[in-house]
């Protein structure tokens, strides 16, 4: 029963599952202090904020007011999403993968390079001339 459980845990994607949503989470909050502490105010710097202190691009709307689009919360979210991917990679799904490569060598597991699955183009061809030798068969 425990190897059973020590196998399906080692088997890669429940710890990718892990890692991502544990890490994910625990740094969501490092991340979103870097971005309102410094991002944030570089995008101040371009666009001035809004009655409600977002800033963003203003456009006039249909009734003489304006319509603030929320630049600094799309830029804010693709830095916390790219900072997470980064430090979720280099920090955890790199050194799983050397792990992995380490223990398939010492088991002898060697990645046989001749026996690769044909390219598309490959396919396409063997089924190209299979084609040709059904029309040049004569029909009994």
């Amino acid at each position: 029963m425990i190897q059973g459980f020590k196998e399906f845990i080692m088997r890669g994607n429940v710890i990718d599952l892990a890692v991502a949503v544990v890490i994910g989470a625990a740094f969501t909050a490092v991340v979103n202090a870097i971005v309102a502490s410094i991002i944030t105010p570089l995008i101040a710097i371009f666009w001035r904020a809004d009655e409600s202190g977002v800033p963003g691009i203003k456009v006039p709307d249909l009734y003489g007011g304006t319509v603030t689009f929320p630049v600094g919360d799309l830029i804010t979210a693709i830095v916390s999403f790219l900072a997470v991917a980064i430090v979720v990679y280099f920090i955890f799904v790199m050194p799983m993968n050397r792990w992995k490569e380490r223990q398939a060598a010492k088991l002898g597991v060697v990645e046989d390079t001749a026996a690769k699955l044909p390219t598309e183009q490959e396919l396409l061809v063997q089924i190209r001339d299979l084609l040709e030798q059904q029309k040049q068969t004569p029909k009994l």
